[in-house]
């Protein structure tokens, strides 16, 4: 499987499709590998209607959620140099994310397995 460049709560800017913004940086809810898809908060925002359920005290009407955009919509931002494409490079036995425009290494947040 292609290793993607992209993990759960980096900062993303969108940079396609009806959400573009080129200015705003926006943080990745999850990611999906095998169908190649971002959860980007507060992009591609669509309305869902939610039956009522009273067991689980939901209520019923139109709900707003998030919807899942190409991975290939967005792109990752460099602490350092902003918006950047994403490379890797093998440190020992660990693979780490580099930055394509500074070479900087753009830290891995916490991995729970």
């Amino acid at each position: 499987m292609m290793s993607l460049g992209i993990q759960r709560n980096d900062q993303v800017v969108v940079i396609a499709g009806k959400d573009r913004d080129l200015k705003k940086q926006r943080r990745v809810l999850s990611v999906d590998a095998e169908k190649g898809r971002v959860l980007v908060e507060h992009v591609h925002v669509i309305k869902k209607n939610v039956r009522p359920n009273p067991q689980r005290n939901i209520k019923g009407g139109i709900a707003e959620q998030e919807a899942p955009v190409h991975i290939s919509n967005v792109q990752l931002v460099c602490p350092n140099c902003g918006p950047t494409r994403v490379g890797h490079k093998l440190e020992g036995d660990k693979k780490v994310r580099v930055c394509k425009k500074c070479g900087n290494e753009i830290a891995t947040k916490g991995k729970k397995k």
